[in-house]
């Protein structure tokens, strides 16, 4: 009944997003808008699926991730992909800032940041996680 539609994202300098998020996320540009005194973004598609991305114009950084305990903190979603290391491998071939791949088991992921400082998480699912695709019913 329900899917996600889009994803928006508040960025600072949207000149500089667009560029950023089609090199590292290769996604194709859908629409761009400008309302006066409203909102400026840029709509994008990712290219294997139908989920958006939305890039906002923000005037300052605003958070993307919520605080769990303490200091540990949770970004509200991930990026899955096939095969982590090539990604991974891209992703530092282009000067962005990543965590390291952890292995978590039946999943491995890492963490990498935007321009503006919006953290983001990917995730590989092995065959035999509960996540997997194939084992979604």
């Amino acid at each position: 009944m329900f899917k996600v539609g889009s994803i928006f994202i508040p960025v600072t300098d949207l000149e500089r997003s667009k560029r950023w998020y089609e090199l590292n996320l290769g996604v194709t540009k859908v629409d761009e808008w400008q309302e006066k005194g409203l909102d400026h973004g840029v709509g994008y598609v990712f290219n294997d699926a139908s989920t958006g991305l939305v890039l906002i114009k923000v005037e300052k950084t605003q958070p993307t991730e919520f605080t769990i305990k303490g200091k540990s903190k949770n970004v509200y979603y991930n990026f899955e992909v096939e095969d982590i290391e090539p990604v991974y491998g891209l992703l530092k071939q282009n000067g962005v800032e990543t965590t390291e791949i952890h292995d978590y088991g039946v999943m491995k992921g890492f963490d990498f940041f935007d321009p503006d400082g919006n953290p983001f998480s990917v995730v590989s699912e092995e065959i035999s996680s509960p996540y997997h695709k194939d084992n979604i019913k």
